[in-house]
């Protein structure tokens, strides 16, 4: 695996790709290049849900293609009040992690490398960043849509994988391809679990042996509407209300949110007719849960 800090780097690299697919086999004989790079950004403190974002930019790419994967802890996403400076940052080992699963490029960003002297072109986006997170979090997807687009100008991937789990983030980052004309396909990843179903995320390492007991009952509660769902349920707010239930009765944990949206543009439905997200935010003590699933007739 090849650590690389900066764009020039990168693009040293980029063209080394494209130069060896562009010769035939045996012959060295030029032929059109087939070769294509997979991006997996992220904010370092790896865990399985990041492999499986890997493994899939891998797929995509195939054998000649390359994977890369970013580690930047994006300070403009984080609110004063949130935890920038606490976030973890297992450098060592992430690395260990990526080179284990076959990343080919590990981009390690210094600040001004995203974030040049005198920045100031920053990304407001709206449609899908409207509400839920948006409202809870409302410096969350500038800091977003903008480090996304850095990196992407950056990396030039032709694909990059981003995980489910931050679904609307997800929502925010298609829409943003899609209205910049961006030419990168974006492949979403679905959440992995732990055994009883909490949703694996780097911040569930703030949480306690008694909280991290508890934090199963978000899953539970999504199990629960999705299965009323299956049975025929498609009242929003009676979906919603299953959902806020089994939260509320949980010790020590206190909802955001609780949303029955579409998943394309993320506004509420209040009726589910053929397809559809229930999200969810909860804070357990000090640490801030989201999870999803997903609603399809």
């Amino acid at each position: 695996m090849q650590i690389v800090r900066t764009g020039e780097e990168l693009a040293a690299i980029r063209q080394l790709v494209h130069r060896t697919s562009a010769l035939e086999p045996h012959t060295g004989s030029a032929s059109p290049s087939s070769a294509r790079i997979g991006f997996v950004p992220t904010m370092g403190a790896l865990h399985e849900g990041h492999l499986s974002l890997l493994a899939l930019a891998r797929e995509a790419v195939g054998p000649d293609g390359v994977v890369v994967a970013s580690i930047f802890v994006n300070p403009t996403q984080f609110a004063p009040h949130e935890d920038f400076d606490a976030y973890p940052r297992p450098l060592e080992r992430d690395r260990e992690l990526l080179a284990a699963a076959g990343c080919g490029v590990l981009f390690l960003p210094e600040h001004e490398t995203i974030y040049p002297a005198n920045f100031g072109s920053w990304i407001y986006p709206a449609g899908a960043a409207r509400g839920l997170e948006g409202d809870q979090r409302p410096q969350f997807f500038r800091g977003v849509a903008t480090v996304v687009s850095r990196l992407f100008a950056l990396v030039r991937p032709d694909v990059a994988v981003f995980g489910e789990k931050d679904a609307q983030q997800l929502a925010v980052i298609r829409q943003l391809v899609r209205d910049l004309g961006l030419p990168i396909e974006i492949v979403g990843g679905p959440i992995v679990r732990e055994a009883d179903g909490l949703a694996m995320s780097s911040r569930n390492v703030y949480l306690s042996a008694e909280e991290r007991s508890r934090a199963a009952a978000i899953f539970t509660a999504l199990s629960q509407a999705k299965t009323l769902f299956e049975k025929g349920e498609r009242r929003g707010g009676v979906l919603r209300e299953c959902v806020t239930g089994e939260l509320e009765s949980t010790p020590g944990m206190t909802v955001q949110y609780v949303q029955i949206v579409d998943p394309i543009s993320f506004q509420p439905i209040p009726r589910v007719e053929s397809d559809a997200l229930v999200a969810v935010a909860a804070k357990l003590g000090k640490t801030r849960l989201i999870d999803n699933i997903r609603l399809r007739a």
